[in-house]
């Protein structure tokens, strides 16, 4: 692609490195932002900034936060007796969209992969073990995607908490809704038999 000026290509380039924006993205967000308010392309400019250089992350659950602590574990309608553990901080806000969970969370920062060097020690597991032990709670929710990577974490700390007298769930896995049973896998549809709620 031709740029008729240097600045507008280095936009593009800075644009398109984010995730899920392409080079035709980028040039009409870069022009867009040509063509806005000064003072609104400088706002998002600041912003942006801002963020990077002030943003924290949670000494206790590892989520974004703006002080010491996040939002959540502060929250005092929050259960403290129910902790969910997910994969990355997008699981969180996942969650909460849905309204129907009331407890504090936990995130580990990726799941075990060896073939991507991510082990155990690339995870906030001894946080984890250091809350089931300090503030013992009565149930840990393992949110993590249902794959193999996600189950060898999932079986990994759930080893590791043995020792606690913790009750440790996993959210339901099922068919989805909208899906065709020819093309549910095996693992997925025997985990859906096995798992049967009453009708009404």
């Amino acid at each position: 692609m031709t740029y008729a000026s240097k600045l507008i290509e280095e936009a593009v380039e800075a644009l398109s490195a984010l995730p899920g924006i392409g080079k035709k993205t980028a040039l009409r967000l870069a022009l867009f932002l040509l063509k806005s308010n000064e003072a609104q392309t400088e706002q998002l400019a600041t912003s942006l900034q801002k963020l990077r250089r002030e943003i924290q992350y949670c000494q206790q659950c590892h989520n974004v936060a703006d002080q010491e602590l996040c939002s959540i574990c502060t929250n005092p309608h929050k259960d403290p007796s129910v902790i969910c553990v997910v994969e990355n901080i997008q699981d969180i806000i996942a969650v909460e969209i849905t309204g129907q969970y009331r407890g504090l969370y936990h995130v580990l920062g990726g799941i075990i992969s060896p073939m991507e060097g991510i082990g155990p020690e690339s995870l906030t597991i001894d946080t984890l073990l250091h809350r089931v032990e300090n503030l013992t709670p009565r149930e840990i929710i393992f949110a993590l995607s249902p794959t193999i990577e996600g189950d060898t974490t999932l079986f990994y700390i759930a080893k590791k908490l043995k020792p606690y007298p913790v009750r440790i769930t996993t959210i339901a896995r099922g068919v989805a809704i909208g899906s065709q049973l020819e093309y549910t896998d095996e693992v997925t549809l025997a985990r859906s038999i096995a798992a049967r709620t009453p009708y009404q």
